[in-house]
């Protein structure tokens, strides 16, 4: 059996703790698949095929992992695409609380699909992506923030507030 691992989220931008989350756990399935979605409670800061483009230039090369976007209730999309695993990343306690919220109101949808938590590595338990857009946009530098292509284009956006 084809064990497919759905990592959902808004991804603005993709960090190293993303992307740390995400070399860890392609590890444990067949296929990762990275999928991009709005927040309708943010307002982005790049759009999701720029979104999907950064994240794609930031993973391996030749990897089990794909980029792809979905609108509507998560647990749609996963079975839509085979999948009864999402992947979600805790930082801290206070991550838990909602993170645990979605998870179990995604298995009152769909009872097969179940939710993985993985902490994220020390290094990155504390890195949002609202912290990076606030220091990028500030002039601040985010060397060992983000991937290289993420610097490149927060750089890009914010070049007249510096």
């Amino acid at each position: 059996m084809n064990k497919i691992a759905i990592y959902p989220g808004t991804f603005d931008p993709f960090t190293n703790g993303h992307l740390d989350l995400v070399l860890r756990s392609v590890r444990l399935f067949d296929r990762l698949i990275i999928a991009v979605t709005t927040n309708v409670k943010k307002t982005p800061l790049f759009s999701v095929p720029e979104r999907m483009a950064l994240i794609e230039k930031s993973l391996p090369a030749g990897s089990n992992i794909s980029v792809e976007s979905f609108g509507g209730l998560l647990v749609d999309y996963a079975e839509k695409r085979g999948s009864i695993i999402v992947i979600r990343g805790l930082r801290a306690v206070s991550d838990f609380e909602y993170e645990m919220q979605m998870a179990l109101l995604n298995r009152r949808l769909n009872p097969n699909i179940e939710t993985i938590f993985k902490m994220s590595s020390e290094e990155y338990s504390f890195l949002t992506s609202t912290a990076v857009k606030e220091i990028a946009q500030l002039g601040g530098s985010v060397e060992g923030l983000v991937p290289p292509a993420v610097k490149s284009a927060l750089m890009e956006k914010f070049k007249n507030n510096t």
